[in-house]
């Protein structure tokens, strides 16, 4: 049978208007795509780079904030010695305690013999920025042989009391819990309390003596001159604002000019130095108080009688606010 030849669907002619819309449009240029300016290329290149860089440079300023304070306190945790490895018979202590109890300060008790001759004086010992309690077994053991009771301890970082970052402020807080400490639970009147620092110790006691005038006196071994020099003058220092980030200063020279209570220095020098008062510490010749210098031989440091001369020469009947 034979198939139906199919029939195609005519298509209708396009309109005028629907020929001329396509004629148009094939004819029409073609727009190119949108483009990005090279100058505005640059602009936004540079300035990602100027974030990267601020980025790097606050970084590098935080790290030295939370780092540069390594730069003048060396604290070791482990205490080697004590003053029994040297034959003098001490107590444990433990004071300025946390809410929750725990002693924040940890240290030791020397007392005099019963028959030593300056037995009404307590020295608030202060050691340095370097190690701990233990490197300052010797220096306690001379002082005990003086005849003076003695407190030494530890700083917050330092041997065995509580963690923290070594400051300023918070040494200046311990010292004025361990002179707390001394008045209230020991009952040694103020007046009979000796400060004796050694090192950025001794600036420390300076600071101390300057703001407690009840004190007896205080005993400056050797401070350090400027001690903030050992943050500023590190390479990486220059690179960042360093005197805004750090803010410890011990500034001895302030402290010598608001010291009201007897001092004696400790220095070390020449034979040349010993005889020109204008080589003394700048903070000595700023201070107005009463005053004692003693040179010391370095292979001979502790020396009782000059010690002996100074107690000797502090005031009978002190004052006791």
């Amino acid at each position: 049978m034979p198939r139906k030849k199919s029939q195609s669907r005519p298509v209708p002619p396009l309109s005028s208007s629907a020929f001329e819309q396509a004629w148009s449009s094939a004819r029409a240029p073609q727009v190119p795509p949108a483009t990005v300016s090279g100058r505005w290329l640059l602009i936004a290149a540079g300035l990602a780079i100027v974030a990267a860089a601020a980025c790097a440079w606050l970084t590098l300023c935080l790290l030295f904030w939370q780092g540069s304070w390594q730069l003048l306190y060396h604290p070791t945790a482990t205490v080697a010695r004590t003053p029994a490895s040297v034959g003098v018979a001490f107590d444990a202590v433990g004071f300025a305690s946390t809410e929750a109890g725990e002693p924040r300060l940890k240290g030791w008790w020397i007392p005099a013999a019963p028959d030593a001759h300056y037995s009404r004086y307590t020295v608030l010992y202060l050691h340095g920025q370097t190690g701990n309690l233990g490197d300052a077994v010797d220096s306690l053991a001379a002082l005990h042989a003086v005849g003076v009771n003695i407190l030494a301890f530890d700083y917050r970082g330092y041997g065995q009391s509580l963690f923290a970052r070594p400051s300023e402020q918070r040494w200046r807080e311990d010292a004025d819990w361990a002179i707390q400490y001394l008045t209230a639970t020991r009952h040694v009147p103020a007046g009979f309390i000796l400060l004796d620092g050694s090192a950025l110790g001794a600036n420390l006691a300076l600071e101390v003596a300057a703001a407690h005038p009840e004190l007896a006196g205080v005993v400056l071994d050797e401070p350090l001159d400027s001690p903030a020099i050992a943050i500023f003058s590190d390479p990486r220092a220059k690179l960042v604002p360093a005197r805004w980030l750090f803010k410890d200063r011990f500034d001895e020279r302030a402290a010598a000019l608001a010291l009201l209570i007897p001092s004696l220095w400790l220095l070390r020098g020449s034979t040349q130095r010993r005889g020109n008062a204008s080589e003394y510490p700048e903070a000595l010749q700023a201070t107005s108080s009463r005053y004692m210098v003693g040179w010391v031989d370095s292979s001979h440091p502790e020396d009782k009688g000059l010690l002996w001369r100074w107690l000797d020469d502090l005031p009978r009947n002190p004052r006791n606010p």
